[in-house]
């Protein structure tokens, strides 16, 4: 499977943190699976780090990414008109990036976010 890690998944998977279901977490680290994350969730980590929303190290995080194998998918304009298209239903505008991103790429989301779950994506957990 190829997925898409939503934020707090990636997050969750990082501090090994008991909110991560455990059939999620073999997801996570079965090495057939193709594990990405979108730049989008570094940038909303960013800004909610920098407005002391959020305790957590940018530098672990991406060193975590990298022993973890994970692929970080850059923004591209596809992605952009994709969100453009999308119905209302969720005003944050990080989760429709990934929404678009997981259509446009064909992946699968790893989310625990219900509003996600009510777009024309695949998603589990």
């Amino acid at each position: 499977m190829r997925y898409l890690l939503d934020t707090h998944t990636l997050i969750w998977y990082s501090k090994n943190a008991d909110e991560l279901p455990h059939t999620v977490r073999n997801e996570l680290i079965n090495p057939r699976n193709i594990l990405y994350v979108s730049s989008a969730s570094f940038w909303e980590m960013t800004i909610k780090a920098g407005i002391n929303k959020l305790d957590i190290s940018l530098k672990k995080l991406y060193k975590h990414v990298e022993m973890a194998g994970i692929l970080i998918l850059q923004i591209e304009q596809d992605y952009l008109y994709k969100q453009l298209e999308l119905p209302p239903i969720h005003k944050d505008p990080f989760d429709r990036l990934l929404i678009a991103t997981a259509q446009a790429e064909k992946l699968t989301i790893i989310t625990v976010d219900e509003n996600i779950h009510r777009y024309d994506v695949s998603w589990v957990w």
